[in-house]
């Protein structure tokens, strides 16, 4: 090994990949049941929690690219999960909003993700589950 570099149980952005993939393969399950991708999901999400955005601070918000941000978001129209309204003060650009069924989807996955995360809140106690949040939001803003 060169001494170089650190072993790959002590890389960061290894463990994160292996954390996050450990917590997806739990919600990859109802997402596939429901004919939905991991972006998608973030996407249908972000705007359940904001309301309307811009696609370029939804593309922020959920961690997707600009070119897969647009396939995503014709999609999500073409099932009516979503709506694309001109923006109101610059006809230039647009606002995505959560159509309906992307709101009544969303209600009937929440309970399956809500159960994912009791467990891991049961398997490392709320507390421990808190701190690791705020400690990933602290890395995320660094």
């Amino acid at each position: 090994m060169s001494k170089f570099f650190i072993k790959t149980e002590e890389s960061l952005p290894i463990m994160l990949l292996r954390s996050r993939e450990a917590v997806m393969r739990r919600i990859r399950p109802f997402l596939t049941k429901h004919d939905l991708s991991e972006q998608q999901w973030r996407v249908l999400r972000i705007l359940d929690e904001t309301g309307p955005l811009e696609p370029t601070e939804l593309g922020d918000r959920c961690m997707v690219l600009t070119p897969s941000l647009t396939r995503i978001l014709a999609l999500l129209e073409k099932r009516g999960m979503i709506r694309r309204e001109q923006h109101p003060t610059d006809r230039r650009k647009q606002i995505i909003h959560l159509a309906q069924p992307g709101h009544d989807l969303i209600a009937e996955i929440a309970p399956e993700a809500h159960k994912v995360y009791e467990e891991l809140e049961e398997h490392f106690g709320k507390p421990q589950m808190i701190n690791l949040l705020n400690k990933l939001k602290k890395l995320s803003e660094f």
